[in-house]
């Protein structure tokens, strides 16, 4: 019976995780370029039970069989599937039609610089031509270099990453690059993405969309009904807890009480 209890009590540890990740996903529907998470769920090993130190047994050790104690957390993993796209008629306004990143400077609040990598293509110009993320992060290009424009002229951005200005004048290209493994990447932040050591990067095959944003992959009704599902599951095991506990204060007050 108290197995039973710790078998609850993960399962409930388990469907408190896949609730939080549900909805991250939720709060981060109108994120731009944001992928939603899942959570999977796995097994603890079979654990052999021993009986020691029991006098009814001659103080003999003696095997009693396996235990499963339950469900554990599993792993964390990204669904990568394209979100919609979304017309904006901003020039800088950029997406990407398949798998890739526009590559990022970020420098967080202790001064280090890295390149990030988003599917957030939601760019602007600075007031002396620079192009940045709102949130004020240099967009890299081809060479890994600031892009710089002139902001008193028109832009035009093509399929390839492009950016014209003049007389259709090249002035340079936003870096997009691609990864062999996916599995490579860290999140960093909620639609930024590190790159390990072992992550390799292949020829990109997406095209650059000007005018145009992903919006993220979350399907709200589906995150909603699995809501639905992980709560009834937390409230099944803890019912079980419940009447778990219930028989224990029958089995240790009530019975063989004297009459």
């Amino acid at each position: 019976m108290v197995k039973g209890l710790y078998t609850a009590h993960t399962a409930m540890i388990n469907e408190e995780h896949r609730m939080d990740t549900l909805t991250n996903n939720l709060a981060n529907f109108n994120t731009t370029g944001y992928k939603k998470e899942g959570a999977t769920q796995q097994s603890f090993h079979d654990a052999l039970l021993v009986k020691i130190k029991d006098s009814s047994e001659w103080y003999l050790s003696r095997r009693m069989g396996n235990m499963q104690p339950g469900v554990k957390i599993g792993e964390t993993y990204t669904d990568w599937s394209q979100g919609s796209i979304r017309e904006t008629n901003n020039t800088f306004d950029l997406a990407l039609s398949t798998y890739g990143f526009f590559e990022i400077e970020y420098t967080d609040k202790a001064g280090v610089t890295s390149t990030k990598y988003t599917r957030d293509g939601s760019f602007t110009l600075t007031l002396d031509g620079t192009l940045v993320t709102k949130d004020g992060d240099y967009v890299l290009d081809s060479n890994g270099e600031h892009i710089q424009l002139d902001p008193t002229e028109d832009a035009f951005v093509d399929r390839q990453g492009n950016i014209y200005q003049g007389n259709n004048e090249l002035v340079a290209q936003i870096a997009v690059t691609d990864f062999e493994d996916y599995d490579y990447l860290l999140k960093y932040g909620e639609n930024m993405y590190d790159a390990t050591a072992e992550a390799t990067e292949v020829p990109p095959q997406a095209q650059v969309l000007s005018g145009y944003l992903e919006q993220s992959n979350v399907d709200i009704v589906s995150e909603m009904v699995n809501m639905i599902s992980v709560q009834r599951h937390y409230e099944a095991n803890q019912k079980v807890i419940q009447t778990m506990d219930n028989s224990l204060d029958t089995a240790v007050n009530n019975l063989g009480r004297l009459q």
